[in-house]
């Protein structure tokens, strides 16, 4: 669905997300099995795997590390399903801006300032506070 408001804020495009059964029970199925990812880690982790110098200490390591990387890739895509299948694709029409444009806060102040400007005046209400213009 495209729209034709071209004010700043506005919703260009918005296209709904598609919630497929498929896709939600895939992502149960993948939680299910990042909670056994993640208990067995903790479970290495705890008894003990990586430590110690017995000849299994390097197996114990590998072990380790390979649940971490297979909890992270399973989150990964535990995510992308989701981004992909629950989340609405929305176009928003932003402001174009120059470069200079977000170094300023006015426009007046585009050129900057010298360092002398109102230097007297500053001195003269630091010296002397009830000072007035």
């Amino acid at each position: 669905m495209t729209m034709s408001d071209n004010s700043y804020g506005a919703i260009h495009r918005y296209e709904p997300a598609r919630e497929s059964t498929v896709a939600a029970i895939t992502i149960v199925l993948l939680s299910v099995i990042q909670i056994v990812f993640v208990g067995v880690f903790t479970y290495g982790f705890t008894a003990g795997w990586g430590v110690g110098t017995s000849t299994g200490t390097e197996a114990g390591n590998v072990l380790l590390g390979l649940l971490l990387a297979a909890i992270f890739i399973n989150l990964a895509f535990i995510l992308l399903l989701y981004r992909k299948e629950f989340l609405p694709d929305v176009m928003v029409v932003k402001k174009r801006r120059r470069k200079w444009e977000d170094l300023y806060i006015r426009e007046e102040d585009m050129h900057g300032e010298e360092i002398t400007d109102g230097t007297l005046d500053k001195l003269k209400r630091a010296i002397y506070p009830y000072y007035k213009k």
